[in-house]
């Protein structure tokens, strides 16, 4: 019918959608929180192999990706990561941006509300300039970096 599918994922369907229902979607919107698993299990209680073979698969298949990143001080945002990412990223092939987001605390309140633990409570949003940093080792790989 000619409408355009996007998936927005975090990598963990990698292994359940069928190739014939990866040719009807567009575009993937995917999640790459960090490259080091430890680090990622720490972060999302689960390894990031999926993410990194969905990823490949897609490249292999051809289908348009979108890379987000959310660059979170004392976290994800050395430079040995983002290098990681950006390389990765740039040699899939179907990346056609890249969106580097930087972490804010917009959604502390839900926390509260739902009587957790906030870890990151104490975690300042990146500087500007942190944030160019990393769009720029996105960049250098040849990505569109925003």
């Amino acid at each position: 019918m000619g409408i355009h599918t996007a998936l927005n994922s975090n990598g963990a369907l990698h292994n359940r959608l069928t190739d014939a229902e990866l040719e009807q979607i567009d575009l993937v919107i995917m999640d790459i929180k960090t490259w080091d698993p430890e680090r990622h299990r720490h972060l999302t209680g689960m390894d990031n192999a999926a993410t990194l073979d969905f990823a490949r698969r897609l490249a292999n298949r051809k289908r348009a990706l979108w890379l987000r990143f959310v660059l979170v001080p004392g976290l994800t945002d050395d430079a040995e990561n983002v290098a990681h990412i950006a390389r990765f990223a740039g040699g899939l092939g179907n990346v056609e941006r890249v969106d580097v987001l930087p972490f804010h605390q917009m959604g502390r309140f839900k926390w509260k509300e739902l009587k957790l633990n906030y870890t990151l409570n104490d975690v300042e949003p990146p500087s500007n300039e942190a944030v160019e940093r990393a769009c720029a080792q996105f960049r250098s790989e040849g990505l569109k970096a925003v």
